[in-house]
């Protein structure tokens, strides 16, 4: 599996960015996927993560602002980001996984600047 973000870029603070991770591969066997960030000298940090089924779970911090979603027959998965703030900065990567034992993939990254 393999996995290639895209959308990030430049945002002024309280404006909206949907960024997009397209998988390739034997997704079929993916039950997992999630996003994450990192911010410059923090540890990656969940964002959201949707499992087979269509459950979704978000930080709190983005509860009511992000929402996360997957298109299985195009094997995408998208986190529409909206009412962004200066705290969302941060390098967003794409994981997927076969839970609860089999393969983990992360993506290159994309960077999301929040920014005025």
């Amino acid at each position: 599996v393999q996995l290639v973000e895209s959308g990030g870029g430049l945002v002024e603070p309280g404006g909206s960015l949907r960024l997009s991770c397209v998988g390739s591969g034997r997704m079929f066997r993916v039950n997992y996927m999630g996003w994450y960030r990192q911010a410059p000298g923090k540890q990656r940090e969940l964002v959201a993560e949707i499992i087979n089924g269509g459950a979704t779970r978000y930080a709190n911090s983005v509860m009511g602002r992000f929402t996360i979603s997957r298109d299985t027959a195009s094997d995408t998965v998208t986190l529409q980001m909206n009412s962004l703030k200066s705290e969302d900065t941060g390098v967003y990567y794409c994981k997927a996984q076969q839970r609860p034992f089999g393969f983990s993939v992360w993506g290159q990254g994309t960077q999301v600047t929040v920014s005025s």
